[in-house]
């Protein structure tokens, strides 16, 4: 691939991945504006760089070609995309505040099990077919990451792909890049990532772009009809040309009628594109059923075989960490162990869990520091009020004091049990399990690090869970 008459030898946003002959993205981070980066990347031998106008400066770096965009982001890309070529032909993305990662996973389940060679990219990494997981560090990852990576499943034959889009990644554009968006879906909005976006109407602005930049024009946009945003959603899809499918208790195509929980998941009573429908779903709560539908939902329209996606929802399994079964205590006692980690989440699990348990609801969760404060006592208030036992323990305190942040839950938590060691705490909470109790252990899920002091120590929930068992 050539530049204004140059070979481009490879691409990077990292000035320290730069070696001889390759395009540096310039772009502003939270710690420094993009300027700061660009003297390393010249001097690992980049030969053009990407940035804003203001940091064109081919006066102290003559041998550089500089290449001046007002959206720099968006234009790496576009550029990432190019030089790594074809990606596949039908692309969904799903975002959303919670759900992002149980529903890309289903879709990608669905379209497995229609044999079709479909691959899913987000939070838990990339998943090809029913391959193990490939991790990765962002729920979105970094646009020459995404462009590779869809144009090797595009080597590989892989016709479909399924995509998580954060809205730290749609509103720096590394999904900007992603061509051949054909369905859309957005979950849900609730509060998450303040501390970065500031406000509730930039987070939203930030989720939009998925629809009016990134979803191909005629494509299709399935939304949840039942939240608070879905008529400004609703708006912006219309004006920016997208047809539109709704799920939820208001959904049209998708309705749901009933949800009955069972030991082993849920009975569901729905109107599927017209007709009334009952399926059972091996899922636990009610988030989970509309989950259920707005897979159902992308999975039709990206294939156009509705009755087919149908017929194999009842075998799929829940994503790891996501309300996920991780053990039965020898008294009866269940563990399960979730990703919620946001009020809205946190709330929801309880609440699901609620109805399958006959014994006392236990609950361990924590919050994360450098993060929103806000939501600490949010979340102390709704497991206070919610659970019947309470557990408050740490949850990647990262440069925080880990102490303070539990201090916060606490106060609005006055039956918490503060334990900050979490191993300590899922031991004590797992052994004061009684017949018929649950116990959620929220917050990590299928992460294996806990973060103190910058520092990155193994820890995983589900062995923790396993050790404790045996």
């Amino acid at each position: 691939m050539k530049i204004a008459g140059i070979e481009i030898k490879g691409l990077s946003t990292d000035s320290r991945l730069i070696k001889p002959g390759y395009l540096f993205g310039a772009q502003d981070s939270e710690k420094a504006p993009a300027s700061a980066y660009i003297p390393s990347a010249v001097q690992n031998g980049a030969a053009v760089i990407i940035c804003r106008p203001e940091y064109v400066d081919e006066k102290t770096y003559p041998n550089v070609k500089f290449i001046a965009k007002e959206n720099p982001n968006k234009a790496f890309a576009e550029t990432a995309a190019e030089f790594y070529g074809p990606q596949p032909k039908n692309i969904a993305a799903v975002t959303g505040t919670n759900g992002k990662t149980s529903i890309a996973d289903f879709v990608r389940q669905l379209l497995t099990m229609m044999n079709l060679k479909a691959a899913s990219m987000g939070t838990l990494g990339l998943i090809k077919g029913c391959e193990a997981p490939i991790p990765s560090p962002n729920t979105t990852p970094n646009a020459a990451v995404i462009a590779e990576e869809l144009a090797g499943l595009k080597k590989e034959g892989y016709d479909y792909a399924v995509m998580e889009m954060s809205s730290h990644g749609l509103c720096q554009y590394r999904t900007g890049g992603v061509h051949n968006v054909k369905v859309a879906g957005f979950t849900n909005l609730t509060r998450d990532h303040l501390d970065y976006h500031k406000t509730f109407e930039n987070y939203l602005a930030a989720k939009e772009i998925l629809f009016r930049e990134v979803l191909v024009p005629g494509g299709t946009a399935v939304l949840n009809a039942d939240i608070d945003v879905f008529e400004h959603l609703r708006k912006v899809c219309e004006k920016s040309g997208k047809r539109i499918v709704t799920y939820g208790h208001k959904g049209k195509e998708l309705k749901l009628l009933q949800a009955v929980p069972t030991v082993d998941g849920q009975k569901l009573k729905l109107v599927f594109y017209g007709e009334e429908k009952e399926i059972f779903v091996p899922l636990a709560g009610e988030f989970q059923a509309m989950n259920v539908l707005c897979a159902l939902g992308m999975a039709s329209e990206l294939t156009g075989k509705p009755g087919e996606v149908l017929e194999h929802i009842g075998q799929i399994h829940g994503a790891k960490g996501r309300l996920d079964l991780a053990g039965k205590t020898a008294g009866g006692a269940a563990i399960y162990i979730d990703y919620a980690h946001t009020p809205d989440a946190l709330e929801n699990v309880i609440r699901a869990m609620r109805s399958h348990c006959r014994g006392k609801l236990h609950v361990l969760f924590g919050c994360g520091g450098d993060r929103d404060a806000g939501k600490r006592p949010i979340m102390g208030k709704i497991a206070n009020d919610l659970a019947d036992v309470v557990y408050v323990t740490d949850d990647n305190p990262r440069t925080e004091n880990a102490e303070k942040i539990r201090s916060q839950i606490m106060a609005a938590c006055p039956r918490g049990i503060n334990i900050g060691n979490r191993a300590e705490a899922i031991k004590t909470a797992m052994a004061a399990l009684q017949k018929d109790d649950i116990l959620i252990i929220a917050g990590k899920g299928h992460e294996t690090g806990q973060y103190i002091n910058g520092q990155i120590f193994h820890f995983s929930d589900h062995e923790e869970v396993c050790k404790n068992l045996k």
